[in-house]
């Protein structure tokens, strides 16, 4: 927590981790000494999880009635008492260069939140092309100014359009450490698209939507691992890029499949 009782405005961090205990001590140990509040919010940890926060001196609740990623994020925020709120998942690192400069942007804000670059690890590799990077996240916001957006599935993001500034310094994202784990992450985000992606393509016909499944995620690798320069990451970018069109293309499946079950009810 934050040692300095005139360092500025308060700052709470809010997250929802469950059966994150490999993440954990990384993602808290880098808040330290300069944040007030840790609000975690876990919907039925199986591992130390819970213990790790505490030990941490987080602020650890639980919501069980777990209705999808961005509703328990809101719920979270909703539990936060700073002045401001950073946003965070278990498995984002604010660096020490991020952490001084949100703590000076603070000091003399003049808009209500701010966007910051995120760097994301895949397998062995920090992806820097592709598009995967600066992949710009809106963060850090004042307390009452945002809300994660519940519409779009487990992707949802802080929503405010009015002031904001951007961040130099990056987070550092631990998201896909190893290929299993990007494969179930994939799996279980495909499936939580199925509700919004149904509402978007609700007047699309099945032969329309099944065409899409392919054709999408053929050109959505075209754009980003040739025109994004995705190839420059070495043989972490192809594999990324092909298996990330697979998983565009599971998403459609998925919504003409769940169509499918539907009509035979």
């Amino acid at each position: 927590m934050n040692t300095n009782e005139n360092s500025g405005p308060t700052i709470s961090v809010a997250m929802i981790a469950t059966n994150e205990e490999k993440n954990l001590p990384r993602t808290l140990a880098a808040l330290q000494g300069w944040v007030d509040e840790i609000v975690i919010v876990d919907s039925g940890s199986k591992d130390r999880s819970p213990e790790i926060a505490v030990q941490y001196g987080a602020k650890h609740s639980y919501n069980r009635d777990f209705k999808g990623h961005a509703e328990q994020k809101n719920v979270a925020i909703a539990k936060c008492t700073g002045d401001w709120i950073l946003l965070l998942d278990a498995d984002e690192v604010v660096t020490p260069e991020l952490a001084v400069e949100i703590q000076n942007a603070l000091r003399n804000a003049t808009v209500n939140a701010f966007w910051m670059p995120r760097l994301n690890i895949f397998m062995t590799r920090w992806m820097r092309h592709g598009g995967l990077f600066p992949d710009e996240k809106l963060r850090l916001f004042r307390r009452g100014m945002a809300t994660v957006d519940e519409s779009i599935g487990p992707h949802g993001t802080p929503q405010y359009d009015a002031d904001k500034a951007y961040l130099k310094h990056h987070l550092q994202h631990y998201g896909y450490p190893d290929f299993a784990n990007y494969l179930d992450h994939m799996n279980e985000y495909s499936t939580g698209t199925v509700v919004s992606l149904s509402r978007r393509k609700a007047g699309t016909p099945n032969w329309a939507l099944l065409a899409q499944s392919f054709i999408n995620p053929f050109f959505g690798w075209v754009k980003n691992y040739i025109f994004r320069l995705g190839f420059l990451d070495g043989a972490e970018g192809l594999i990324f890029h092909l298996n990330h069109a697979v998983y565009a293309h599971w998403k459609y499946v998925k919504v003409w499949e769940a169509r499918k079950k539907a009509a035979q009810e």
